[in-house]
């Protein structure tokens, strides 16, 4: 049965999971004001159906996914009760069980919890949707053959997520924080001829790091804190989630960079304070 979707918003991630909507048959709408042109120019290669304001857009479809920078999961959710919206909400951002809990709080009864593990959905097998929640077996029939593999668990799909991206970004973090730190000790040449023995390949996947994580680290700082808090409410220590918040937030003017390189990530870790 085809829905009426709002999805907010239309980023590099969302653009995708609309495409994928689409593609199933389901009308996908977002909401022009206040976006980007990049945004828009995403939501008209994806024939997404343009809205003016958000309470045109509630007024108008079933149910709204939501596909945001983390901390602005809460204020999203807050926004769309405002406008008495009363559907089922996906809440597809990278937040901590916790934080989602506070959504569904917000919204109320139509809450789905989301996790996307994976790149933007361009290429069969790479992007999983892991979905949890009283309607998520509804919510996971939306996307059923497309791009967006989507799967039911039980617990929570948001845990999840923060359990995934605690090693992939986690890790990513140290890498170039162990890059940084040698080249303030003056060890970089001899710690890569280490590697090379011992650690085979790590020193292009740092190299690789660096470039990948450039322009995604103002997102990657919000969702380390999440994970931090994710680990503070199991009593487990939270601290190297939160050293990884501030290696991605010392990163984050790099997204207006098109030559990044390992060089210029790691004088911008010693030298952004």
């Amino acid at each position: 049965m085809s829905e009426d979707i709002l999805l907010l918003h239309p980023g590099e991630m969302g653009s995708s999971i609309g495409a994928a909507l689409r593609s199933n048959g389901h009308t996908v709408r977002w909401v022009a004001d206040g976006r980007s042109g990049r945004t828009k120019q995403r939501a008209l290669d994806e024939g997404l159906a343009e809205v003016a304001d958000l309470q045109s857009a509630i007024d108008e479809v079933d149910h709204v996914i939501v596909v945001c920078p983390p901390i602005a999961a809460l204020d999203v959710a807050a926004t769309v009760a405002d406008a008495g919206f009363d559907g089922i909400y996906v809440d597809a951002n990278a937040i901590s069980p916790g934080t989602a809990r506070g959504v569904r709080d917000i919204v109320g009864a139509g809450f789905v919890d989301g996790g996307i593990v994976g790149p933007p959905a361009w290429r069969t097998g790479t992007t999983r949707l892991y979905l949890s929640g009283v309607d998520a077996e509804r919510v996971a029939a939306w996307f059923a053959g497309t791009l967006v593999d989507s799967r039911v668990i039980e617990g929570s799909a948001s845990a999840l997520k923060m359990c995934y991206a605690a090693y992939t970004k986690g890790s990513s973090a140290l890498l170039l924080a162990i890059r940084a730190l040698a080249a303030s000790e003056g060890v970089t040449e001899a710690l890569l001829r280490e590697w090379d023995i011992s650690q085979h390949g790590l020193a292009a996947r740092s190299e690789a790091t660096a470039v990948g994580t450039s322009k995604k680290a103002w997102r990657f700082e919000g969702e380390m804190l999440e994970i931090a808090a994710t680990f503070a409410d199991a009593e487990l220590p939270d601290g190297f989630h939160q050293a990884a918040a501030e290696i991605y937030r010392r990163m984050s003017d790099l997204k207006e960079l098109d030559d990044v390189d390992i060089e210029r990530v790691v004088e911008t870790l010693l030298h952004c304070k």
